[in-house]
């Protein structure tokens, strides 16, 4: 549960002070709908596992528990809604000490057996235990925790995006092996983009789900293992990071195979905690370069980003387990109400990011793109910085999506009408006869080949293989005449170009 483990994670253990907070002091404004929740344990059966406290060599399918929060209108006057300690019983499931007596959670969880933490166990929650799905379709965020975390340590925020028209689906953050990671960073961060991915596919099971509108959100180490997913998922459509370690460990990212950051082309929002004072950086051989450094940010060129630093949050209160349960460290962390509402503004701006994004709500998008006093915040609570996608981002697979859905017709004014507003874009020659190629050579498409070769025989009118390729598709379409004149192009270009040679020979006979 604890993310110490990664010292760039930055929970500090020294000078430490009991917190006195509450639910109701995040004092969020749930939505229209009532809270369903559920909790099922399911396997992925690609995988292999051990419970590590079993203590025995025998392997088993990979369990995946899962925790899903969703819109309901079902009238829960009369229900009874979970408490803070049902969600705790759900940590003992996932941290695998499902027998452990609940009056062991406290300590036995890292966290203080104080009288204040007691008292959350027995809050009232916004959520009711499998209450009817609401009608209709909602958009699906997919939540990734921090290291080693469970799928509820986020419940507030869950919650709360739930009550306003959101699914939202978590797992807990596991080891390959076991419940542990291993001292593979690395790997762990693929094998929780893997865990993410199987939570999308369990997503589309539920009849509540639109699964055209799906954002990713992580918290610490999930972050880094949401950017993976996004890189190779399509549909996934935004990213929310909330402090996420991808702003600390680029190398990391870099690690993955499937990492580029010019494959991020979907909004980014990253929350980031405040900047770490002196004493601390010194005391815990922190590098300074942490208040300051963010690569992956700084290497975004495709998808608009947004950048809030909460000055009033560390690293652990962007979780509802850190602001409730987590002990203060007096050498920089704020009061409780400070925390208390930066985390509910931290909850407001992911909402309103969400509602921009999924749902194209103008007067959302209006709110994250404010600067925050615009929006009643001072200065000293948040500061924003946005990152606009260059003009000159456009690739050829951007082309031919365009090229694609026009039919391939008209295509040097498709080609003007980028370059009019991309100016460094180019289209390499080897990708145009490529993809010529694999159109001609299909009936059903032959016609289509033919116009991308005239297109690029335009913008490489050099190209003695370009006009080659041109001749094969004449060929393949039976116009004889056009393959000759392209062929006797081809060799003008260069006159050793022995396909040619011998095709004009065969056509000549």
């Amino acid at each position: 549960m604890k993310l110490t483990i990664l010292q760039i994670l930055v929970l500090f253990q020294a000078n430490l002070i009991a917190a006195q907070t509450s639910l109701g002091e995040i004092n969020l404004e749930n939505g229209k709908y009532n809270v369903g929740f559920r909790h099922y344990t399911t396997a992925d059966s690609t995988r292999t596992y051990s419970r590590i406290f079993d203590y025995t060599n025998k392997k088993i399918v990979r369990p995946i528990p899962v925790s899903i929060w969703y819109p309901s209108e079902q009238n829960v006057v009369n229900s009874e809604p979970l408490r803070v300690l049902d969600y705790l019983e759900m940590l003992k499931e996932e941290e695998e000490w499902e027998h452990l007596p609940n009056e062991q959670i406290l300590n036995w969880f890292y966290y203080s057996n104080t009288p204040a933490n007691q008292k959350h166990l027995v809050e009232q929650t916004t959520a009711y235990t499998k209450a009817e799905f609401a009608k209709g379709k909602f958009p699906v965020i997919v939540y990734a925790p921090s290291y080693q975390a469970s799928s509820i340590e986020n419940f507030a925020l869950c919650e709360y995006l739930a009550s306003h028209g959101f699914v939202v689906v978590s797992g807990p953050s596991r080891g390959t092996e076991t419940r542990w990671f291993s001292n593979n960073n690395a790997k762990e961060m693929e094998t929780q983009a893997r865990d993410v991915e199987f939570l999308m596919k369990e997503a589309g099971k539920f009849p509540i789900t639109d699964y055209d509108k799906i954002a990713v959100m992580g918290f610490s180490f999930g972050g880094l293992s949401n950017i993976i997913v996004q890189n190779r998922n399509g549909n996934v459509k935004a990213i929310v990071s909330l402090d996420g370690t991808e702003r600390y460990q680029y190398e990391l990212l870099n690690q993955s195979p499937f990492f580029a950051a010019q494959k991020i082309d979907v909004p980014y929002i990253h929350m980031a905690q405040k900047d770490i004072p002196g004493i601390v950086l010194k005391e815990d051989n922190i590098n300074p370069e942490l208040n300051t450094k963010f690569q992956l940010f700084d290497s975004l060129s495709r998808s608009k980003a947004y950048r809030l630093k909460f000055h009033n949050l560390t690293h652990s209160y962007f979780s509802t387990l850190g602001i409730l349960f987590e002990k203060r460290d007096e050498r920089q962390d704020k009061s409780d109400p400070e925390i208390m509402e930066s985390y509910k503004w931290a909850s407001i701006y992911t909402l309103n990011f969400l509602n921009a994004t999924l749902n194209k709500d103008k007067n959302a998008l209006r709110f994250i793109e404010n600067n925050p006093s615009d929006n009643g915040i001072t200065n000293s609570l948040i500061t924003l910085q946005t990152k606009q996608p260059e003009k000159d981002a456009f690739t050829f697979q951007d082309f031919n999506d365009l090229a694609s859905n026009r039919n391939y017709e008209t295509l040097l004014q498709c080609y003007d009408s980028i370059t009019r507003m991309y100016s460094a874009f180019e289209i390499p020659e080897s990708n145009l006869n490529t993809l010529g190629l694999q159109l001609v050579f299909n009936p059903d498409t032959s016609e289509q080949g033919i116009n991308v070769f005239l297109l690029a025989t335009k913008l490489y009118p050099d190209s003695a293989n370009l006009y080659d390729s041109l001749a094969e598709g004449y060929l393949v379409m039976g116009n004889k005449e056009k393959a000759i004149e392209s062929f006797e192009k081809s060799l003008e270009l260069n006159s050793r170009n022995q396909n040619a040679i011998n095709r004009l020979e065969q056509l000549r006979e």
